[in-house]
C-alpha cells in the first residue's frame, strides 16, 4: 500500500491537468462525505424522533454514494492511494521502477479504454428509466460511471507522460501490439475453454498485481478483457455489475466509519483511552504492550478501517513506548498483528462487505466476532508478555488509584462510544450505516465542547483522505463484483464447488483447505477483494456440509486478517511499517511468534464455535 504523498509531477502541462482535476474532484468528494452525513442523520431524526420515515433518503444516499465512490477512486489514483502491492518494486533499481509505472498507466489507460464505451453503453440503454421516489433519470446517475473513468484516463496519461519516454513509449507499444493480437486472436480463445479462466484471471491478472497495477483495476482489466476476447457478453454488463455491487446503501458505512475513526483521532479520544488503561497497567514490565493490545481492540470498535485504527493508536503510544526503550521493530510487530487480531471487531468493514455479499445479518456478525478477538489478543499478550521478560525498560511508576480514576474518567467519552454505536444498532433506533452518522455527531460534540480539542481546519483534509480511502475500497468492491460474476457465469462456482465438497476429510477437510485459502487470499488480495470474489461461491458449500454461517465467516475474517498482516506479502503490515515509520525489514523476523500465536488462536476458534456463537444465539 502506497502513501498519501501524491505524485511529483515535472511537466508544467501534466502538473496543470493534475491540478485542475483536484481543484474540482476533491472538494466534490468532499462535499458528498457531508452531504451523505445529513441525509442519514436527517433519516435517523425524522424516523425515530418524528416517526415520519423520509421516503426519498435511501434512494438519494445510493446515488450519491455511487458518485462519492467513483470520485473518490480518482482522488485516490490522483494521490497514489490505490491498493495494490509493491513488493517487486520495493526490491527494483530506479530504472526498473520506471518502467514498472509505465507499464501500470498503460494497463489503467486500457482498462479505461475499454470502461468507457461499456459504461456509456449502459447509460445510453437507461437513458429512460428514472428512480421510483425523486424520478431521476438513471442516466444522471450511471454519468457518475463515466465521468470519473475519463477522469482516471486522463490521469493515467499525464503519468506515461511523466515517466521516462523510453520506457513510456516501450509500454505503450507493447499494450497496444498485445491487444491487437489478442483481438485478432480471439478464434484460438474460444478454442481454450475453462482455461481461459485461468489465463486472464490467474495468470493475467497475477502478474499485472504483482508489477503494481492497482489491484482494483487489475481486477477490471481481467474481466473486461475475459469477456471481449473469449464471450458474446456486452461489456455494458461489466458496468451494470459495478454499478450494483458499489450502490447497496449498507456500504454507506465504509466511508462514514473511516470518517469516524479520523475524527475519534483528532478529537483527543483515542489519546484518552491510552493514557487510561497506561495508567492500570503502565508500571508492569511488557505492560504497554497490553495497552497496545487492548486500545486496538477498543479502537477497532469506533472505526471499522484497520489502518486507521493503527493510525489513531501509534502515533500516541510509540512516543511513550520508545522513551522506556521498547524495540521499534517489537512495537510495529504488535501492531501489525494487532491489527490482524481486530479484523473481527464490529464495526469491522470486512464483516459488513461479508453480511453484504452473503446473505448473513450484520448485526450477528458483529456479534460472533467479539469474543474471537478477545481470544486472539489473549494469545498475543502472553506471547509479548513472553518476550518482555528479559529486556530491561525504563517502567512507569505506578499510577496512584486516584490518577487511574482521573484517567477513566477522562476517557468515558471514548469508551462509551462503541457502547452507543451497538446500542443504536440493538435499540433500532439506527441502521448499520445511519449509526455511524450518530458516532460522528457524538464525536465532534465531545472534541468540540469537552475535550476542546477538535481542529476544524483539518476537517477537510479528513474528508479528502476519506474519500480517497473510500473509493480504493469501493472500487476493488465495484470491480471484484463484475469479476464474482464473470466467474460465476463460467461455470467455475459449480465445479469448485464439486471439488471442494469432495474433499478428503469431508467437513473437517473443506474447513481446513478453506482456513488456507483464507490465508493466503488475504495475503495476496486483502480481505474485500476476496470475500467479495469467494465469499458467495465458498459459503453454499459451507452450509451444505453443516458449518455454521456465522462461526465460518468469522473463521474465514481472522484468517484473511492473519495473511493482511503477515510479511513478506501482506500489505497490511507494509502499512504497519509506514505507520510506525520503520523499514519493512525491521520487524520482519519478530513478527513471527506473534503471527504464530494468531495462527494458535485461530485454530481454537475454529474447533469451538461456541467462541463465535455463544452471544449469537446459534448452534
Amino acid at each position: 500500500m502506497e502513501g498519501a504523498v501524491p505524485l511529483r509531477l515535472h511537466h508544467p502541462w501534466t502538473a496543470a491537468i493534475d491540478r485542475a482535476v483536484g481543484i474540482v474532484v476533491e472538494p466534490l468528494a468532499a462535499l458528498l462525505i457531508v452531504a451523505e452525513v445529513v441525509i442519514l442523520a436527517l433519516g435517523v431524526a425524522f424516523r425515530y424522533g418524528l416517526h415520519n420515515a423520509l421516503s426519498w433518503s435511501d434512494e438519494l444516499s445510493g446515488i450519491l454514494l455511487l458518485w462519492l465512490a467513483m470520485l473518490g477512486s480518482v482522488v485516490a489514483y490522483r494521490r497514489r492511494e490505490h491498493i495494490r502491492i509493491t513488493a517487486l518494486e520495493r526490491n527494483a533499481s530506479p530504472r526498473m521502477r520506471s518502467m514498472l509505472d509505465a507499464v501500470s498507466s498503460v494497463v489503467v489507460a486500457l482498462f479505461c479504454i475499454e470502461m468507457l464505451p461499456a459504461s456509456y453503453g449502459l447509460m445510453a440503454q437507461e437513458a429512460d428509466q428514472t428512480t421510483p421516489a425523486l424520478g431521476i433519470p438513471h442516466s444522471w446517475i450511471l454519468a457518475g460511471i463515466v465521468v470519473p473513468i475519463a477522469l482516471i484516463f486522463v490521469l493515467s496519461l499525464t503519468r506515461l507522460a511523466e515517466s521516462e519516454p523510453r520506457h513510456g513509449l516501450t509500454a505503450a507499444g507493447a499494450g497496444v501490439v498485445i491487444s491487437v493480437a489478442a483481438y485478432f486472436g480471439r478464434d484460438v480463445f474460444a478454442l481454450l475453454g475453462n482455461l481461459n479462466l485461468v489465463l486472464f484471471f490467474v495468470l493475467f491478472v497475477g502478474v499485472i498485481v504483482a508489477i503494481g497495477v492497482p489491484i482494483a483495476f487489475a481486477f477490471g482489466a481481467g474481466t473486461l478483457s475475459y469477456l471481449a476476447l473469449t464471450t458474446h457478453v456486452p461489456l455494458s454488463t461489466v458496468a451494470d455489475r459495478m454499478d450494483e455491487g458499489i450502490s447497496n446503501i449498507i456500504l454507506l458505512a465504509i466511508p462514514l466509519f473511516i470518517l469516524l475513526g479520523l475524527l475519534v483521532d483528532s478529537s483527543g479520544m483515542a489519546r484518552r483511552i491510552v493514557d487510561a488503561i497506561a495508567s492500570l497497567v503502565g508500571h508492569v514490565r511488557g505492560g504497554l504492550n497490553i495497552v497496545l493490545v487492548v486500545t486496538m481492540y477498543l479502537v477497532s470498535g469506533i472505526s471499522g478501517s484497520k489502518t486507521a485504527d493503527m493510525a489513531a493508536v501509534a502515533p500516541v503510544l510509540f512516543p511513550e513506548m520508545e522513551r522506556r526503550g521498547q524495540d521499534r521493530g517489537e512495537m510495529i510487530a504488535l501492531l501489525s498483528t494487532s491489527a490482524a487480531m481486530a479484523e473481527t471487531i464490529p464495526p469491522s468493514i470486512v464483516l459488513i462487505i461479508i453480511g453484504t455479499v452473503v446473505g448473513l445479518s450484520i448485526k450477528d456478525l458483529f456479534t460472533a466476532g467479539l469474543l474471537p478477538a478477545v481470544v486472539a489478543s489473549i494469545a498475543l499478550v502472553v506471547v509479548a508478555l513472553v518476550r518482555s521478560r528479559g529486556e530491561h525498560h525504563a517502567l512507569a511508576p505506578r499510577a496512584s488509584l486516584r490518577a487511574i480514576g482521573r484517567a477513566f474518567v477522562l476517557a468515558v467519552p471514548g469508551l462509551a462510544l462503541p457502547l452507543l454505536i451497538r446500542a443504536f444498532v440493538i435499540g433500532g433506533i439506527a441502521t448499520t450505516t445511519e449509526v455511524s452518522t450518530v458516532g460522528i455527531v457524538y464525536t465532534l460534540i465531545v472534541g468540540s465542547l469537552l475535550y476542546r480539542e477538535m481542529d476544524w481546519r483539518r476537517i477537510y483534509p479528513m474528508l479528502r483522505e476519506t474519500a480517497s480511502l473510500a473509493g480504493a475500497i469501493m472500487l476493488i468492491i465495484a470491480t471484484a463484483t463484475a469479476m464474482a460474476w464473470a466467474l460465476t457465469q463460467s461455470g467455475f462456482a459449480q465445479q469448485l464447488a464439486t471439488a471442494l465438497a469432495g474433499a478428503p476429510g469431508g467437513r473437517a477437510g473443506f474447513f481446513a483447505a478453506s482456513i488456507l485459502a483464507f490465508v493466503v487470499l488475504g495475503s495476496v488480495l486483502e480481505g474485500i477483494p476476496a470475500m467479495v470474489l469467494f465469499g458467495p461461491l465458498l459459503f453454499p458449500i459451507a452450509i451444505q456440509l453443516g458449518i455454521n454461517p456465522i462461526h465460518y465467516a468469522i473463521v474465514a475474517v481472522l484468517a484473511m486478517g492473519i495473511g493482511l498482516f503477515a510479511p513478506p506479502i501482506g500489505v497490511g503490515y507494509y502499512a504497519a511499517c509506514a505507520i510506525g515509520k520503520a523499514s519493512a525489514d525491521t520487524a520482519v523476523a519478530r513478527v513471527i511468534p506473534y503471527i504464530l500465536a494468531l495462527v494458535a488462536a485461530l485454530a481454537v476458534i475454529a474447533a469451538f464455535p461456541q467462541i463465535s456463537l455463544v452471544f449469537v444465539g446459534a448452534k
